[in-house]
């Protein structure tokens, strides 16, 4: 299992293991965890993740980190090449894509977005699951989003998270976009995804907004097996860990 989760900025996360690190969408680190970690554990392989292109969830900075280690790069299709050198170890992922044989064992599973690129679910060797939204979310204002575009959002996500249900009826953690922009509903997506799949541990992310509104866990509307089972973190500034 995971030894330690540490959230990064926006939708980037630090998750170490015994014998690896898995860095997810890193777009800044202002707390320097990365770099820390990765000067302390010289030794451990790191697996880069991006689901997609937007700036706040790339930096080309990752391609500088961890140079003295073992390193792989899993990434959208939707990366621009420019950056990247032909000697670069990089797995690039589409939807239904399916890479294995990364370091220790690692499984990794591209599923489709509401918006840009994809969302992954790595298994470990132990079967172990994590899961990242990257944008995939239930995306709709009600304020703003006509009737028909609200029901088009949903049916949208609805055919997404169907396919990863039926890959993956549960998963040990789950980081997924809670964005205050959205309003009252702004948890809608992250509901309907707790009540599908078993999550054992759930971060949201990608708040753009007061982290208070995003981690009212109490004003989520959820079964209440939901709560027997899941374990709620809310991890708001740079660096701090679970």
């Amino acid at each position: 299992m995971a030894t330690k989760v540490t959230f990064l900025d926006n939708s980037g996360f630090l998750v170490e293991f015994p014998k690896i690190f898995l860095v997810f969408d890193y777009y800044r680190d202002p707390a320097h965890k990365v770099v820390k970690a990765l000067e302390h554990h010289p030794d451990k392989p790191v697996v880069f993740f991006v689901t997609h292109n937007h700036p706040d969830h790339f930096n080309t900075d990752i391609f500088n980190l961890g140079q003295s280690h073992s390193r792989v790069y899993v990434l959208s299709n939707d990366i621009p090449t420019r950056e990247i050198h032909d000697d670069m170890p990089i797995d690039w992922m589409s939807a239904g894509d399916i890479t294995e044989g990364l370091p220790e064992g690692i499984k990794v599973e591209a599923f489709g977005s509401t918006d840009a690129g994809v969302s992954y679910l790595v298994t470990m060797a132990d079967g172990y699951k994590i899961f990242h939204a990257g944008d995939l979310n239930d995306w709709h204002w009600d304020e703003e989003s006509t009737e028909r575009e609200i029901q088009k959002a949903h049916e949208k996500f609805a055919v997404i998270l169907n396919r990863i249900a039926e890959v993956a009826p549960a998963v040990d953690v789950a980081f997924f976009p809670v964005d205050v922009r959205q309003g009252k509903n702004c948890a809608e997506g992250a509901e309907k995804f707790l009540s599908k799949i078993n999550v054992a541990d759930f971060f949201p992310m990608h708040f753009k907004g007061p982290f208070e509104k995003a981690c009212d866990f109490d004003g989520y509307e959820l079964p209440s097996k939901v709560s027997e089972r899941t374990r709620m973190h809310c991890l708001h500034k740079p660096g701090e860990e679970a």
